[in-house]
């Protein structure tokens, strides 16, 4: 079953964006380079995304146990791919739109 599994917040300016999650809620912060910082202690996984080119919007990531299959189920539901599969540190995941215009995301695990 695919779950809602992470959240990723678009931030200008990571380094403000983290201290103040930290500030505010207490969240801890683990550094994974310079554009992206992971939240711990949140209730959900998350995470900070300052690279350029970051999608717009907070991000809902959903994770699959099949991402080619998930992938033509998105498709076959009327969801438009807002960008190709592509590996990161955690596996590989595609983005897309869903009819009323949110972005998410879909990832499967490395194994």
């Amino acid at each position: 079953m695919d779950k809602i599994d992470y959240i990723e917040f678009p931030s200008s300016d990571g380094a403000a964006s983290g201290k103040f999650f930290s500030d505010a809620f207490g969240w801890k912060l683990v550094g994974y380079g310079p554009a992206y910082t992971g939240l711990d202690g949140a209730g959900i996984d998350g995470g900070i995304d300052a690279a350029s080119g970051r999608v717009a919007a907070t991000l809902a990531v959903i994770r699959t146990a099949d991402l080619d299959d998930a992938e033509k189920r998105v498709k076959a539901a009327g969801g438009i791919i807002t960008r190709a599969q592509f590996d990161f540190p955690g596996g590989r995941r595609f983005h897309f739109r869903e009819p009323g215009g949110s972005e998410l995301a879909v990832y499967q695990e490395k194994s």
